[in-house]
This record gives C-alpha cells, sequence and structure tokens, in this order.
C-alpha cells in the first residue's frame, strides 16, 4: 500500500527572475524549518515563467532535498496566480507563504509559528522597518487606504504575503476562483481568527520586476474585482447630476419668465442635455453592475498553466 507523505508545514514562494537568490533561499528556509521542533514540512517553488536559469536552479535543489518541489508555469501568469498554484499542490496542515526576494526573512518564520500556535488560523507579516524607496511605501499606502474604503474592509499598508496560514483559511482561499487574484485581500475575506506580527524586512536581493505601469494595472483590477463600489459612485455622481440638471431647469425657467432670456430654444436644450446626461451616466452605471458580475461568472478560464514540474 503506497503511503503519501503528509507533512505538518507547506512553504510556498513564487519565483520570477530570482537565479541569483534562490540558493540563499532554500539554505536559509532548510535552517529555519528543520529549527521548528522537528516538524515535518515541504518547500513548494512555483517558477512564475521566468526567462532565466530559475527553474534550473529549482530543479537542482529538488534533485539534492526530496522535500523541495517545483512547479514550471508556461509564461508569467502573476505573483498571485503562482501563489495559487502552490497553494492548489501543497499539503501540509500550516502554510507558510513568503517571496522569493528574500525581503520576507526566512528567520521571522519560528516567530510567526510560534504565535500561530496561540490558536489564530493566520498570522501575518506585518513590516516595520520597510527596506523599500519611499515612493513605494507612499504609493501602496495610499492605494491601500483607497482599497480601504471601496471594499469596506480594512487594510494594513505594512501586511504582504508572507504569514503562516492554516488548512482552514487556504482550503477557504482556494474556494475564491476568480481571474483576478491578490493574495492578502483574500485572506482577510476569508476571515477566520488573524493577527499580526512585526517582523524585520530585509533588502531586496534583486531588482523588482513590478514596474509603475505594472503596479497601476495591477491596482486597477484589484479594484474592480473587489468592490463594485466605483460603479455605485458613478450611479451617485449620475443622480446628483440629474438633480443639479433639474435645479438648472428651474433656474432657466425662472429666468425665461423674467424675460432674460430672448434666444429660443436655449434653456430646454441647456435643461435637457444636462438632465437626460445625468440620465444616462445612471443607467449605464447600473447595467455596469450586472454586465460586471456576469462578466466574472461566465469567464471560466484556467488560473494557470503548468508545464512542468518535479517528481
Amino acid at each position: 500500500m503506497l503511503v503519501t507523505f503528509v507533512p505538518l508545514i507547506s512553504v510556498v514562494s513564487p519565483v520570477y527572475q530570482a537565479e541569483r537568490v534562490l540558493d540563499e533561499l532554500v539554505t536559509r528556509l532548510e535552517a529555519e524549518l528543520a529549527s521548528l521542533d522537528g516538524a515535518s514540512w515541504e518547500i513548494i517553488l512555483v517558477d512564475d515563467g521566468s526567462t532565466d536559469e530559475s527553474w534550473q536552479v529549482i530543479c537542482r535543489h529538488a534533485a539534492r532535498i526530496p522535500q523541495v518541489r517545483g512547479l514550471r508555469l508556461s509564461r508569467n501568469f502573476g505573483q498571485h496566480h503562482a501563489i495559487t498554484a502552490g497553494l492548489d499542490q501543497c499539503k501540509g496542515q500550516w502554510v507558510i507563504v513568503l517571496d522569493c526576494d528574500l525581503q520576507d526573512q526566512p528567520e521571522e518564520i519560528s516567530r510567526l509559528w510560534q504565535k500561530a500556535q496561540e490558536g489564530y488560523e493566520a498570522v501575518l507579516a506585518r513590516r516595520g522597518q520597510r527596506t523599500d524607496s519611499p515612493v513605494t511605501i507612499w504609493g501602496a499606502r495610499l492605494f491601500y487606504r483607497t482599497l480601504e474604503y471601496l471594499t469596506g474592509q480594512s487594510q494594513d499598508p505594512d501586511v504582504g504575503n508572507f504569514g503562516v496560514y492554516h488548512r482552514r483559511l487556504i482550503d477557504t482561499v482556494l474556494r475564491l476562483r476568480e481571474s483576478t487574484r491578490y493574495f492578502p485581500t483574500m485572506v482577510r475575506w476569508a476571515g477566520f481568527r488573524q493577527t499580526s506580527l512585526p517582523v524585520a524586512h530585509g533588502q531586496s536581493a534583486r531588482p523588482t520586476s513590478y514596474s509603475l505601469g505594472r503596479r497601476l494595472q495591477l491596482a486597477l483590477d484589484i479594484l474592480l474585482t473587489y468592490s463594485d463600489k466605483p460603479l455605485r459612485l458613478t450611479v451617485y455622481f449620475g443622480l446628483l447630476l440629474a438633480g443639479a440638471a433639474f435645479g438648472l431647469g428651474l433656474w432657466m425657467l425662472l429666468r425665461a419668465l423674467r424675460g432674460q432670456i430672448i434666444v429660443l430654444g436655449y434653456a430646454s436644450l441647456i435643461v435637457s442635455l444636462c438632465f437626460f446626461s445625468g440620465v444616462l451616466i445612471t443607467v449605464l452605471g447600473i447595467v455596469g453592475l450586472y454586465v460586471g458580475k456576469t462578466f466574472e461568472c461566465v469567464r471560466a478560464r484556467p488560473l494557470y498553466v503548468v508545464s512542468e514540474h518535479t517528481t
């Protein structure tokens, strides 16, 4: 009878253009996991369509360490899709997610793990002294404040993917199969008992793969996927515009009765144009709510495609 190895801890890390840092990442992870009171573990490295030698490095480590497994996606699907691919494959009762650039320091895992044993389903790493540029830090804070307003959920700009998560929470996250993925927001939506713990934030060991354009595109996708408030605000704006047009119409009528408007048709044209513009925006906003929700449901494309995996 074949017995399947089921580890206590699974580590999932998305990998992109990281051939220079993978050796250090695996070495530090191996040392840290070995210190967790003999807990069984596995490491899943997901190559998100890297064009360098990242996959070859992953294969080398998988051949050397039985607990290391690798997945290679057919192209670059994005960091959070790669995380989903790793979560789909992991087997542990507890799951640790961290980025591969060593800003999420493996040596903090033991502290997060100990905190999780107090009865939490999620212990999130909160970065105290961030090593990112001021533009990145303030941009993140602005984005999270906007996201908090639009979604109605509390957001912490110092919390990313890094954390320890119980299998119950991960299984809930994996049931969310929308095409736009953003792991921190899905974790918050899942609920359960969550807390955060301050951790040291390391210096990135490689240049960031997120350009300004990619950051803005990701922000727009997240806002449109996890909140329908932009469409609701459009509806409110349309109603406000229609109300303003009604008030303008009364003012124009008063001026016409006083003989202050001598050009025939001017008043009716302005009032009609403003009023129906407001009505059209309102109707388009309402239709957009239904079209957006329907569009999310009918697109059933796979979230990622695995081209290779280690044995």
